[in-house]
């Protein structure tokens, strides 16, 4: 994770996820991009596709802010800015910026914000190719390489996640991973004895000693148990793949929708 990229705006949370993306620069090495994306509040400007100068000022302030952090922290910072703030070209180039960076740290959207388009983050993850930290709108988050969790089902957007996770969780104090699926199940299409993988084990071949858990129980859907079991675990960060128009949680849309909105700790998204 040597080319970071985090997204930023004049929103109150925009210095949260700029310090964990520092500190994650810090942690790995590297280089800091900041990318100032934000929607047009003037209509006329957004028409003709120029910065207001409202939009402009907070491009200038964001900036500055973003500057000043770096420099303090003594890391390679660059700056990228979008042109105008029309909600389609925010998010198409928000998300192929995205794709020109190892992780790409962003914020929560918060219900009614006008700051962003509604949909930028989750368009961004689907699309982006790349490991897409989400940080809470809410709450105090210094480092995210504490206590870990990863939601394993074994399917393909599960072991990208794991995948693009490990650099973090090679780093964390201690990882568990909580399987979303019945350990009796067969891989699809077997008969008879197959062979014994184990994520656990697999792991370990990469250096990170994890524990296993299972979620069982349909008394709830299955995205509410493992936001549920997070708290418990008192976990700081959550890996886990993103799905477009399917999920793990059939009763509450898709999983992916329904961890961007209820999650209280950063995620880390892959697809």
């Amino acid at each position: 994770m040597k080319d970071i990229l985090v997204h930023m705006d004049d929103g109150e949370r925009c210095g949260v996820r700029l310090d964990i993306a520092i500190t994650l620069v810090k942690r790995f090495g590297g280089r800091l991009t900041g990318l100032f994306a934000r929607t047009e509040s003037h209509r006329p400007s957004a028409v003709a596709h120029k910065a207001s100068e409202a939009l402009a000022a907070a491009r200038d302030g964001a900036r500055v802010l973003f500057a000043d952090r770096c420099s303090a922290a003594g890391i390679d910072g660059r700056w990228w800015q979008l042109a105008h703030g029309d909600p389609d070209h925010v998010l198409a180039e928000t998300m192929f910026c995205a794709r020109f960076a190892d992780l790409v740290v962003m914020g929560q959207t918060e219900a009614k914000s006008k700051l962003v388009p509604e949909d930028l983050v989750e368009h961004t993850i689907l699309n982006c190719g790349r490991p897409v930290l989400v940080i809470p709108h809410a709450g105090t988050f210094t480092d995210v390489c504490g206590r870990a969790a990863v939601a394993w089902n074994a399917g393909k957007e599960a072991v990208r996640a794991l995948n693009d996770a490990k650099p973090l969780l090679a780093a964390s104090h201690s990882v568990v991973v909580l399987s979303m699926r019945d350990p009796h199940d067969a891989g699809p299409g077997t008969m008879g004895e197959v062979p014994r993988v184990d994520v656990i084990d697999h792991l370990a071949v990469c250096g990170i000693k994890a524990e296993s858990e299972h979620l069982a129980g349909d008394h709830i859907g299955k995205m509410d148990m493992l936001l549920s079991r997070l708290c418990d675990l008192g976990a700081g960060l959550l890996v886990m793949g993103a799905h477009g128009h399917y999920g793990l949680s059939l009763k509450r849309g898709t999983g992916t929708r329904h961890v961007l909105t209820h999650m209280t700790v950063p995620v880390l998204f892959s697809n």
